[in-house]
């Protein structure tokens, strides 16, 4: 059964993130062959119809450099995700994905806004996070990993650079602080120690001194 674990983690680990990624290529390529243009079915903000980008907003990418640059941190962060939170790993993907979304919606400039940008915020938050709150030393070994390998992103929650949605990523990153406090105590948390009583502890009382049992030693 012990050599079988390895398996069953690394099944439940990259199977998602690889068909996340598989999915966005594949949704791309099909615009590309048959000259489609799938932008209109992004978040456009606060319009009824521009709630069906909730749903498809993550799915859908402006050019090969958008999607590229939001893959490989889907693949890490995602693999992170179900490696470590396993637990919660599925509510957090999919109630912080259509929360991020919604939030886009309410938040955001009038225009279309696109990508899987949010997904990658929601994970990174969600993941630093996650372990500073769980104090967990494995987890927040992982918590430092992402800071040093994504830290740089938190400067994008901020419209510096225009033609970029700051909005859908802000909407990630809170969505990932609040997963992280409800699903704090879902999965791996810090262990708090626990005193066991020995015979020994039990010659004493609670002020530390010796119990009189009325048993007298003889020489």
């Amino acid at each position: 059964m012990e050599r079988q674990l390895p398996q069953k983690i690394n099944l439940s680990a990259f199977r998602i993130p690889i068909l996340f990624v598989i999915v966005i290529w594949v949704v791309y390529w099909i615009e590309i062959n048959f000259g489609w243009n799938f932008n209109k079915f992004g978040v456009f903000p606060r319009t009824f119809k521009g709630l069906r980008g909730v749903l498809f907003t993550h799915f859908i990418h402006s050019d090969t450099s958008h999607l590229f640059n939001n893959s490989i941190p889907i693949l890490v962060l995602m693999t992170a995700l179900f490696s470590f939170y396993k637990e919660a790993a599925i509510k957090v993907l999919v109630l912080g994905g259509l929360f991020s979304g919604l939030l886009t919606w309410i938040i955001a400039r009038d225009a279309y806004h696109i990508g899987a940008s949010g997904i990658v915020y929601l994970l990174f938050s969600f993941i630093f996070f996650s372990g500073i709150i769980r104090r967990h030393y494995r987890l927040i070994a992982v918590s430092l990993i992402v800071i040093f390998l994504y830290g740089s992103m938190v400067w994008y929650v901020l419209p510096i650079k225009e033609g970029m949605s700051w909005e859908g990523h802000l909407s990630g990153f809170i969505m990932g602080v609040v997963l992280a406090l409800i699903y704090r105590k879902v999965g791996m948390v810090k262990e708090e120690f626990e005193f066991s009583q020995t015979d020994f502890d039990l010659l004493f009382d609670e002020n530390g001194q010796l119990i009189d049992n009325g048993v007298e030693e003889g020489n």
